[in-house]
């Protein structure tokens, strides 16, 4: 029998190197996103375990007491687990069904537009707002909203409808804050389904206008069904932040009338780390809080790729 050649079983193949260095190009490239991943999402893992101690910063990490799962059983057992907990289910799940659905119609819209001119001023209106920064979207919203100054209580007040204190309200914190997002990022949404649109193959349009096919039998029968892999990836990742919400926009939006409903657990975890709760820092306290948000978010990505690979085979791994 013909012995094998070892090279056939080396990872250093002939022109191993020399394939490398004339890509080497590209390797500079990603030198810069390896090292940013790296410092700042790998390196501060070695942190959570400050989640299993009584953390003080004179003793460090390495001799700081451990303490289990002490500061999780401190978590649910606090008045305020149940009450950040809901409000943050009430915000993830608000947003996804509120705002799954438009980015896509708005792709849609303007994939089976025909004007050009339209199309691009819709574009660009619906892209803009994504441009601007939490601080002054949060800003404009305050503004727009005032009980008394605010354009839509003014218009309100001018149809004859009594002026709203949105921003008070615990009631509708919940709006607010939904429908400021989807105003700044249906437009940057929609550019993935564009793009999958765009990649959908026109002969299969032409086949169904000379079969007789309405616009939304169109839609329905081949433009879904061509970004079907496109929807399920994203309605998989989007399921893996259910715990997590905008930060910075929930804790610029949020005051003391309107605090029941807008403590989630993102805020929460930064009032605790700065002292704001219990009077001084609770790093350990605040660790265990975060890595509980992010272990749920691992487990409904999981979870909801194994449901889709199970119904369509088509999940994300």
């Amino acid at each position: 029998m013909k012995e094998e050649s070892p090279m056939l079983h080396s990872p250093l193949k002939p022109g191993f190197f020399k394939r490398r260095w004339k890509n080497r190009g590209l390797y500079l490239l990603i030198i810069l996103p390896t090292v940013y991943v790296i410092l700042f999402n790998y390196i501060p893992i070695y942190g959570v375990v400050m989640a299993f101690q009584r953390y003080t910063p004179r003793l460090g990490i390495i001799s700081s007491p451990w303490v289990g799962f002490y500061q999780f059983q401190r978590f649910f057992t606090s008045p305020m687990a149940f009450s950040i907990i809901r409000n943050t289910l009430i915000l993830s799940f608000y947003s996804i069904i509120a705002g799954f659905p438009l980015p896509l119609l708005m792709a849609i819209f303007i994939n089976h537009c025909i004007f050009r001119k339209f199309k691009k001023i819709v574009q660009s209106i619906t892209f803009a707002p994504y441009f601007l920064s939490t601080v002054i979207l949060v800003g404009l919203v305050m503004q727009l909203l005032d009980i008394r100054t605010g354009a839509v209580n003014i218009l309100l007040s001018a149809i004859g409808i009594d002026p709203v204190n949105f921003m008070g309200s615990p009631e509708n914190f919940p709006n607010v804050f939904v429908w400021s997002q989807i105003w700044r990022g249906t437009g940057y949404s929609a550019v993935i389904y564009i793009a999958a649109l765009s990649s959908v193959d026109p002969g299969m349009h032409e086949a169904a206008i000379i079969d007789g096919a309405t616009l939304w039998q169109r839609v329905w029968h081949i433009d879904l069904p061509s970004i079907r892999l496109i929807i399920l990836i994203l309605v998989i990742l989007s399921m893996g932040g259910i715990l997590s919400t905008d930060f910075e926009r929930a804790f610029l939006l949020q005051n003391p009338l309107n605090l029941t409903s807008s403590e989630v657990i993102s805020t929460y975890v930064y009032k605790v780390g700065l002292g704001a709760v219990g009077g001084r820092p609770d790093y350990s306290f605040g660790t265990a809080i975060g890595l509980f948000q992010n272990v749920i978010g691992v487990i409904m990505v999981l979870t909801v790729n194994r449901v889709v690979n199970s119904i369509s085979g088509e999940g994300l791994f």
